[in-house]
């Protein structure tokens, strides 16, 4: 991750953490990566070296054995891990939120970088002032691979409506647009073998829709997965029914049993659950207490 996210020092409990400073974010990243290389030398030399997990990590990705995805926002550090990575001669796969992404898509292009954005989320933070929603569109201009993302759980079962709000914002042609929630990502996660697109050999999972998949009027009509019938609409309206029907019938039978005639039946007790967001704060605790 990049920016606050990182340094914490508007927010964080801990005022001798580093970084705290932009900078810092960037003097970290250049210090485990360097460390790194030298962990590799010294496997090199050293039989009897100590083995370190997070150093492992940090060679895979300069092995390009493992590919990151990054959180981002603002243009100077978009630029500034680009600048990281070609340093260390490796390649960032994937730069998620990315809303000032329109500011640096040439680079991006030239880098080899995926984009993976919001489609029209912005001022909720200071480093999304500049954010604008023709941000995927001009990437996709700019010849990156872009992909519409959320991190809203329910907006999240909805994103055939934030790819339908590009073609409202730039023109982008509805297949296109229709990329963006299917093969783009699929393609940023390097499994588009499998999934993404419908064609022969790869897994079978589909989805139909009552209509044009980017229209806020389009309902899931069916869902397969492996090619087996998960969901069926006219089916699961036949099991609501029958919850319901149950439901009444359950209620009827409490409300003229013995027992309600006698006062000892309560209310059910509603808990609320949290949506947990990126910048979310709350821990368990808290959620104990909101109960």
């Amino acid at each position: 991750a990049l920016g606050e996210n990182v340094k914490q020092s508007n927010w964080g409990n801990n005022p001798n953490r580093f970084p705290q400073s932009r900078g810092g974010v960037e003097q970290a990243f250049d210090f485990w990566f360097t460390r790194a290389l030298e962990y590799e030398k010294e496997k090199s030399t050293n039989k009897n070296f100590r083995k370190d997990l997070r150093l492992e990590t940090m060679l895979e990705i300069l092995k390009s054995n493992r590919f990151i995805t990054c959180h981002s926002y603002v243009q100077s550090e978009i630029n500034m891990l680009m600048d990281v990575a070609d340093r260390f001669d490796f390649r960032v796969q994937t730069f998620t939120h990315i809303l000032e992404g329109y500011k640096v898509a040439d680079k991006m292009k030239k880098h080899g970088a995926n984009a993976s954005t919001f489609s029209d989320w912005w001022a909720y933070k200071e480093e999304v002032r500049e954010a604008i929603p023709y941000n995927a569109a001009l990437l996709l201009q700019a010849g990156v691979n872009v992909a519409i993302n959320s991190d809203d759980a329910e907006m999240a079962r909805r994103l055939n409506q934030e790819a339908g709000k590009a073609v409202k914002y730039g023109n982008v042609p509805q297949e296109e647009a229709w990329k963006m929630v299917t093969l783009n990502p699929a393609k940023m996660l390097q499994i588009d073998h499998k999934v993404g697109s419908i064609e022969p050999g790869k897994d079978a999972d589909l989805v139909l829709w009552t209509d044009n998949p980017l229209s806020i009027y389009a309902t899931v009509d069916k869902t397969f997965v492996d090619g087996i019938l998960y969901f069926d609409a006219a089916q699961q309206q036949r099991k609501d029914q029958m919850v319901k029907d149950e439901k009444n019938r359950i209620i009827q039978k409490m409300l003229f049993s013995e027992d309600a005639g006698k006062g000892n039946t309560q209310s059910a007790e509603k808990k609320q659950r949290i949506l947990y967001h990126c910048d979310t704060l709350e821990g368990e605790e808290h959620e104990s207490h909101s109960h």
